[in-house]
């Protein structure tokens, strides 16, 4: 197996198991909200169209969702103090515990898929947990700098 096959199997085993942990909890919440809370989480508050950008929607769509979620009590929106024009959006306090929530929910709803693993087998899932949380990380500071 090549590298690039590798990291194709990791890809399609995440997206596997992203489908299967939302068939698990029978949640009927988007994923566009998760993952916009999540990138919030992780990069603090941001302006729409950046948020749109991450989360590799259009704007429209995104400005759409955020004013969901806002009405929710799940983000703020406020006005950028460099651009008036601008509005950037922040995770609240209740979509922050949302999110918390909901990760908690998917961990237990998949752990029995995972049973059976050795403590090798846990060993090398950490290991490729904490090497791709690295590149990842690293590769969203490069991003970041453009």
């Amino acid at each position: 197996m090549t590298h690039d096959q590798d990291i194709e199997t990791l890809i399609v085993a995440a997206h596997t198991l992203t489908r299967l942990a939302a068939l698990e909890t029978a949640n009927d919440t988007p994923a566009a909200q998760w993952r916009t809370l999540t990138i919030l989480r992780d990069n603090g508050p941001l302006r729409i169209g950046e948020l749109a950008r991450l989360s590799r929607v259009t704007q429209p769509g995104m400005t759409r969702l955020v004013g969901n979620m806002v009405e929710q009590g799940l983000l703020t929106r406020t006005t950028d103090a460099a651009d008036s024009r601008a509005t950037v959006v922040e995770a609240t306090p209740l979509g922050l515990e949302a999110l918390h929530t909901w990760l908690l929910h998917l961990t237990s709803a998949l752990a029995p898929r995972f049973e059976d693993l050795t403590e090798q087998e846990w060993d090398a899932l950490r290991t490729t947990a904490r090497v791709l949380t690295r590149n990842l990380d690293r590769a969203a500071s490069v991003e970041a700098a453009r």
